[in-house]
């Protein structure tokens, strides 16, 4: 959507602005903002077609994470976690699980975000020894208050989540549950200004 005709700021460096340069830029963020949802699902669409060497592609072992995590009653902010556990594959090749971590930190607890971050070492048990890794890398973590959260998530719906016969529920079951969670921050360093605006 090009917005080349809306209000602009008109300082050069950020030191110049002024009151009304930044209350053009927060009504700017605010209707950019509300498009975030879609600018997700849309992302994750990418993962269609990317099989990795996996008998599912990429866009289906999310979607089945999540039908899994949905089948065994979990609540909506954890299934929209599980679906979007991977969504960092396309740019964060060494590092997706923080890429998933980092979308969704400002809008789930604090124990959702820190099983997305870490589920790429809690899924190595799987396999790392035969990368010539530590397998129990997890360890590390034992002590960690999610350290139990994290294996479930990994052993109950990530791990198993490459079935071809398996179910999974469409991205469109899904889209309302995140339009949900996107809909509004639960933490984030700009929520008090947010807040205030609307």
């Amino acid at each position: 959507m090009s917005d080349d005709k809306a209000p602009r700021a008109r300082f050069h460096h950020m030191k110049n602005g002024t009151a009304e340069d930044w209350h053009i830029i927060a009504q700017s963020f605010g209707q950019f903002a509300k498009s975030l949802p879609d600018r997700i699902l849309e992302h994750l669409r990418l993962l269609e077609g990317d099989f990795g060497g996996f008998p599912v592609d990429r866009l289906s072992h999310c979607l089945q994470t999540a039908t899994l995590a949905h089948r065994d009653g979990k609540d909506d902010e954890y299934v929209v976690c599980a679906l979007l556990h991977d969504i960092g594959d396309t740019l964060g090749s060494y590092n997706h699980a923080d890429v998933a971590a980092v979308l969704l930190e400002p809008f789930v607890s604090e124990a959702n975000h820190w099983m997305i971050k870490h589920h790429a070492i809690f899924q190595g048990y799987y396999f790392f020894h035969y990368l010539g890794l530590d397998r129990d890398l997890r360890d590390n973590y034992r002590d960690h208050p999610h350290f139990k959260r994290t294996i479930e998530f990994v052993s109950k719906y990530d791990a198993p989540a490459f079935d071809p016969e398996g179910e999974i529920l469409p991205l469109e079951y899904f889209e309302p549950m995140v339009r949900q969670l996107f809909a509004k921050p639960v933490r984030s360093l700009y929520k008090e200004a947010e807040d205030a605006m609307q």
